[in-house]
């Protein structure tokens, strides 16, 4: 499983699968956007899927991204 397959799942709770494929395909376009805008600001994939895990929601993490100044996590 990819980097951005594991942030998919944290992020939408093992509900992907219930997805369209239409769907799918969105999601995927928006986590690869997600993830290329964290990395412009240092955070990994891994640093967001353990705050995703810890209880974050999507909706915190994209204001918690936009809040970054490019200071690694």
């Amino acid at each position: 499983m990819t980097p951005e397959q594991h942030l998919l799942e944290a992020a939408s709770h093992n509900q992907f699968e219930s997805l369209t494929a239409a769907q799918k395909e969105t999601l995927q376009q928006a986590v690869a956007k997600v993830v290329s805008i964290a990395a412009g600001k240092g955070i990994t994939i891994e640093a967001m899927i353990e705050l995703l895990r810890s209880g974050l929601t999507v909706s915190e993490l994209l204001t918690y991204l936009a809040t970054q100044t490019g200071n690694a996590v």
